[in-house]
């Protein structure tokens, strides 16, 4: 008899993107699924972000999935443990919680060709077997550690943001900051609040707009209870008024440095009311235009290196002592803590999948295909020969707005292709090379004229470029056209195939189908 897959699908993390799979496939009557998750807790990025002053660099009113609005956010910026709390209300009100496995880490994934099934390897030993995986990763996956020689020797207390330590008290402590990012921008005001001094070292200023971080009043919050199409008006304002910002003028290439330049001098001149020193003005200031790496928000960040015991550092660090930090002018700094705020590897860096293999059909090497093809998928989604195989954050999947949006879009691409696999039949679906190819000439074709390769980004050490120079992280249209797209692909853009009938005592039979149980249980909307 053919094997009988222990699940008919099997979605890896069990953050925003993982939960939102999680919903689709139960509101595709689908019930014989679990979500896997290494961490003790959902939420990913929301569970593992605890720094000072954690908060969300996008209007509450878009980071929300579109069916499950929160009426209740207090700000407009809201903290993290707010987003934390939405994530579990949404959890425990689309009834996810029976279906997640925690402390649950997959160490790599096995296509099986004769049986049509992906085999799951866990940390442990154990191997569970599924039809169709769903991959949910996130943008950021593991936190990076700087390679800088001496940091292992460092006799202080060091703290990786995304590991922050609550238990270590700052206060009255001479403290170190590497990086400059959107975590720095919110982290660095609140430890200077603590610190005995701050040195803040910076390889590339970031743009910063002021923040109008508003508290949402009590009579607004109402209005959005008692009539929900208030908050969704709102939410499409704001939605449009973000891709305006880091899609249209990223994206559109030349056309776009025209608002790139306004934003630009928008900053310049808040951040002469922040800072009146010109030479410290002229280090805060960014070499490269705005669009080249994602802008962030903040009304205390510039300020604060305007403070007698704030130190910005921008010689470049030599090493890392026993005791402090060189810097390449020959001074050195001495600290107690050290806090690295250096990023994150992102989801198509090839070490990821060398880390946790996935070996797709006829030896592809996911971690090969990254590491020595130009970085590709199939409407963000799919990657040919990886059957049975979608990804919620593929590249050119993300559109730079919405997350929640984009976890939706790919959600629904990825049911609409297994649906059509069971209505044909087919116990293996792949996407067709051409249409990947079709897909990545449009998707790197856009993306090739973006801002990116116009606005003198090549000092921005930016994200955004892979490593293979190319920029695949964002999808190069609105969230619209990618919605739409979902909706519309044509289902003959993937292959689809049948387990052949095996033998049993030398006759052949048809092959025993598993079927999902449906659950009896109302879908929430």
């Amino acid at each position: 008899m053919t094997e009988t897959p222990d699940h008919e699908i099997i979605i890896v993390g069990a953050g925003v993107g993982g939960l939102g799979a999680g919903i689709a496939v139960r509101k595709a009557g689908i019930e014989d699924f679990v979500i896997l998750e290494r961490a003790s807790d959902i939420g990913g990025t929301w569970r593992d972000n605890t720094y000072p002053d954690v908060a969300v660099d996008l209007p509450s009113f878009t980071y929300q999935f579109s069916f499950e609005k929160n009426p209740d956010w207090s700000r407009v910026f809201p903290k993290g443990h707010e987003v934390k709390e939405y994530i579990d209300r949404v959890a425990d009100k689309y009834g996810l919680r029976p279906y997640i496995r925690l402390n649950t880490e997959m160490t790599a994934r096995v296509w099986d060709e004769d049986e049509h099934l992906w085999r799951i390897h866990l940390r442990g030993g154990k191997v569970l077997t599924c039809r169709y995986v769903i991959t949910a990763l996130g943008a950021f996956v593991d936190p990076k550690r700087p390679d800088i020689p001496g940091l292992d020797d460092f006799g202080g207390k060091v703290i990786q943001t995304s590991r922050w330590d609550h238990d270590y008290d700052l206060r009255g402590k001479r403290v170190g900051v590497i990086g400059t990012g959107s975590t720095a921008v919110q982290m660095v005001p609140k430890v200077a609040n603590v610190a005995k001094k701050l040195s803040v070292f910076q390889r590339h200023a970031i743009w910063v707009f002021a923040k109008p971080d508003l508290k949402i009043p009590p009579g607004l919050r109402r209005l959005f209870r008692v009539a929900p199409f208030t908050q969704s008006v709102v939410r499409g304002v704001t939605a449009a008024i973000v891709e305006v910002l880091l899609v249209g003028v990223i994206v559109s290439g030349k056309p776009g440095t025209f608002v790139a330049r306004r934003c630009e001098r928008a900053i310049r001149g808040y951040l002469r009311t922040q800072v009146r020193d010109p030479e410290l003005r002229r280090k805060l200031t960014p070499d490269y235009g705005f669009g080249c790496k994602r802008p962030s928000v903040s009304n205390t960040y510039y300020k604060t290196f305007t403070r007698e015991h704030v130190d910005l550092v921008t010689d470049g660090i030599e090493r890392i002592t026993p005791t402090g930090i060189l810097d390449q002018a020959g001074r050195h700094h001495e600290i107690d803590a050290l806090i690295l705020a250096t990023g994150f590897r992102l989801s198509n860096d090839p070490e990821n999948y060398r880390k946790v293999p996935v070996k797709g059909r006829d030896g592809f090497d996911l971690a090969d295909f990254f590491a020595t093809e130009q970085v590709q998928a199939y409407e963000g989604v799919s990657i040919p020969k990886l059957p049975n195989s979608f990804f919620i954050f593929g590249p050119f999947s993300w559109t730079g707005s919405s997350w929640h949006v984009m976890v939706e879009t790919q959600s629904h691409h990825a049911m609409r292709v297994i649906a059509e696999a069971k209505r044909r039949g087919a116990t293996a679906v792949e996407v067709t090379q051409e249409a990947n190819d079709r897909f990545f000439a449009f998707a790197h074709g856009r993306a090739s004229r973006s801002l990116l390769f116009s606005n003198n980004c090549e000092n921005a050490n930016t994200y955004y470029i892979d490593h293979h120079g190319d920029f695949s992280l964002l999808r190069p249209t609105t969230a619209f056209q990618a919605m739409w797209k979902s909706r519309r692909f044509s289902l003959d853009d993937y292959t689809y195939r049948t387990l052949p009938a095996k033998p049993v005592n030398g006759r052949e039979v048809k092959r025993q189908w598993r079927r999902p149980i449906s659950s009896p249980t109302t879908k929430s909307s």
